[in-house]
C-alpha cells in the first residue's frame, strides 16, 4: 500500500518504521529535517508538506500532539485537505471526540473520510507493534485501512459514529493518569512512615493495589530517579482536560479525575510541561520532603 505518514515524533517514527519494514511504500512529513532525513533514510519518501503527503497517497496517517495541530495538518493552508489523491485520513493522535467531528465534517465536503485511529501502550508499544488502537469510522474505509494498522498494533472497532475511538482513548488516558497520581501519593506516604519502596512495590503488585503504575512505571522511571518514560505530562494533562470537557458536556460527575487533573497541573507548573508523566510524583515528594528512590 502507498501510505502517507505525518508526526515523526516518539511515537509516529516507530510506526512509520514498522510500516515500511513491513513493505509499504511510505512517504513522510514532519516539521522537524531530522526526523524526516531519519525515515528517509530506512526507505521513506520525504514530502515537503502534509498536502504534498496527499498527493502521493490515498491513505494519509497523522501521529501529532494537540488537537489544534492536527486541525490544521488536517484542514489548513497546504493541509491534507488540499491533497490530490487522500481519501482516507487516518487520526493516530488524541484530539477529542468534538474536534474529530468536526474534522469529520470538513474533510467529508471534499470527499476524504477520517477514521479516528487513536493508540495507546507508549513508546515500547509502538516500537513493537503492540499499541492498542482504537478505531472509529465508517465501515467500508476501516476496512480498507486495517492491513496498515495491524502493522501497528490491535485493533478494536468501537462504531462508526466520528468521535468514538476519541471517547474511548480518553477513558483509558485518564485511567492511567489516575493511576499515576494514585500510586504517587500513596507511595510517598509509605516512604515517609519508613517502608522501603522496591518492598512496597512487590507488596502491591502481589496484592489488589497494583496496577500500570506499580507494574511498570515506577520500577522503570521513578525507584531509579530516571523519569524518562517518554511521553509528558503536559501532555497528559492535555488528555485530562480533553475528558474533562467530554464528560461535562455528557453531564457525568468526576470529582476523582479533576483532583488528578491538579495534580497533573501543579506537576507541569513546576517542572514544565515536557517533563515526563512520571514527574508528577515531584510535587507530592516537594511537600511531604521525602523522595521515592531505590536505595
Amino acid at each position: 500500500m502507498d501510505i502517507g505518514f505525518i508526526g515523526l515524533g516518539n511515537m509516529g517514527a516507530h510506526m512509520a518504521r514498522r510500516l515500511l519494514e513491513a513493505g509499504h511504500k511510505v512517504v513522510v512529513y514532519d516539521t522537524r529535517q531530522e526526523a524526516i532525513g531519519n525515515l528517509a533514510a530506512l526507505g521513506a519518501i520525504a514530502a515537503r508538506s502534509p498536502a504534498e503527503v496527499a498527493d502521493a497517497a490515498e491513505i494519509v496517517m497523522a501521529s501529532l500532539p494537540t488537537p489544534d495541530v492536527v486541525f490544521n495538518v488536517a484542514t489548513g493552508p497546504s493541509g491534507v485537505i488540499e491533497g490530490k489523491r487522500v481519501r482516507r485520513f487516518v487520526d493516530l493522535s488524541t484530539t477529542g471526540a468534538v474536534m474529530a467531528q468536526r474534522i469529520f465534517d470538513m474533510l467529508r465536503a471534499r470527499n476524504i473520510v477520517q477514521i479516528d485511529s487513536p493508540v495507546s501502550g507508549g513508546v515500547r508499544g509502538a516500537e513493537k507493534g503492540t499499541l492498542a488502537v482504537m478505531v472509529s469510522g465508517p465501515g467500508a474505509d476501516v476496512a480498507a485501512v486495517e492491513p496498515a494498522l495491524k502493522v501497528i498494533g490491535r485493533i478494536f472497532v468501537l462504531g462508526e459514529r466520528p468521535g468514538l475511538g476519541q471517547t474511548m482513548k480518553l477513558v483509558n488516558n485518564v485511567l492511567s493518569a489516575a493511576a499515576m497520581a494514585a500510586t504517587a501519593e500513596a507511595m510517598v506516604t509509605g516512604v515517609k512512615a519508613g517502608l522501603d519502596p522496591r518492598q512496597m512495590l512487590e507488596v502491591i503488585n502481589a496484592g489488589t493495589g497494583r496496577n500500570t503504575a506499580t507494574e511498570d512505571k515506577f520500577t522503570k522511571a521513578i525507584l531509579p530517579g530516571t523519569f524518562d518514560l517518554g511521553f509528558a505530562a503536559g501532555l497528559m494533562l492535555k488528555d485530562v482536560k480533553l475528558f474533562l470537557a467530554e464528560r461535562e458536556s455528557l453531564g457525568v460527575p468526576t470529582d476523582v479525575i479533576e483532583a488528578v487533573a491538579r495534580l497533573f497541573q501543579a506537576a507541569c507548573d513546576e517542572c514544565g510541561a515536557e517533563a515526563d508523566i512520571s514527574a508528577v510524583i515531584l510535587p507530592v515528594e516537594k511537600r511531604a520532603g521525602v523522595k521515592v528512590r531505590a536505595s
